[in-house]
């Protein structure tokens, strides 16, 4: 008798233990609907996945009522649970786009170039929910997105395209020799090579996010933004890459991982992912799951695996939808 009541408390401890696990999971929000990347439904379905994985996150999408470029990954745009979209020709402003940032420890942006300007009280939202202390995180071409609205240029510390240039800030890189360089010559922002497996080096090793990882390793086939500018302000860059594609724009290394303080908030800011086999890497992987984890809370727990990509190797991971 005395041996099944032990083993009920037990019982009784461990599933109390889950359920507060559970409950104190993180919420995350993916926001999407318009991106000239094709792959974006996809993408962001990847992106939900990796999260869920940690087994730190719950993860919502909030999607905009018309869409632009979602056809060629149309079978994914159901997945999201997003409700009822219009894919257009162009992209247009959805004027009911409003997310409720504030139920959320985190904010993903998988929006890109040309995505249609969000009303200004939904702009305003977000600029209030990173000043109380919310996390935001720019993928790949987000930092193309929306070169107009001051704040988010301050929120995501670069960018590129858009007609950005010397008004909107200056370029930063290093340079071959390792001088951090924040360059105010004329020019306009945003350019890349063509796409290959890209050396990056971390220029921040004891940061939550790097922390751990080699300080070289090699990225699957994906795109080496370059010639990016902005406000640049509170922000420290984590890791750069180097284009060795043999096109590449510029010779030196440029910003591939950063983090930005904005009011009270945190911002972690990735240029790479830019396709799905770009997604399957495990350094996108890793990098992107703890950069949202220390956006949302300051801290990292996650470790650096086993098939983490080396400097003479890449390493993928095939993405398998779950049920």
């Amino acid at each position: 008798m005395r041996k099944m009541k032990i083993s009920l408390f037990i019982a009784m401890c461990i599933t109390g233990l889950s359920l507060t696990t559970e409950a104190a999971k993180l919420k995350a929000l993916i926001i999407d609907g318009q991106n000239n990347h094709e792959v974006w439904p996809k993408s962001t379905i990847m992106m939900k996945q990796y999260l869920e994985e940690t087994g730190l996150f719950e993860v919502d999408i909030n999607r905009t009522f018309y869409t632009w470029k979602a056809e060629r990954e149309k079978d994914f745009l159901p997945l999201a649970n997003a409700g009822e979209t219009h894919d257009l020709e162009e992209p247009k402003t959805d004027p009911d786009f409003s997310p409720n940032f504030d139920q959320y420890d985190v904010v993903i942006s998988n929006f890109g170039w040309r995505a249609a300007d969000w009303p200004e009280a939904t702009q305003k939202k977000l600029e209030d929910y990173m000043n109380a202390g919310g996390g935001f995180v720019s993928v790949h071409a987000a930092d193309n997105s929306f070169p107009d609205w001051h704040e988010y240029n301050k929120m995501i510390g670069l960018g590129g395209w858009g007609d950005r240039n010397e008004k909107d800030g200056p370029y930063v890189y290093y340079t071959n020799e390792g001088e951090l360089v924040h360059d105010h010559s004329p020019g306009s922002a945003g350019s890349h090579g063509p796409q290959h497996l890209i050396p990056i080096t971390v220029r921040v090793k004891d940061h939550p996010i790097t922390n751990g990882m080699p300080t070289q390793w090699l990225t699957t086939k994906d795109e080496c933004y370059a010639k990016l500018r902005g406000p640049a302000e509170n922000m420290t860059i984590l890791a750069t890459g180097k284009d060795e594609s043999g096109k590449a724009p510029t010779d030196r290394h440029e910003p591939t991982l950063m983090v930005i303080d904005y009011g009270h908030g945190r911002i972690f800011h990735t240029t790479l992912g830019h396709d799905d086999y770009s997604c399957e890497g495990v350094g996108f992987i890793i990098s992107f799951t703890r950069g949202v984890e220390w956006a949302a809370t300051g801290k990292v727990t996650q470790p650096i695996p086993d098939d983490f990509p080396t400097a003479k190797n890449a390493s993928s991971r095939k993405f398998i939808l779950k049920e």
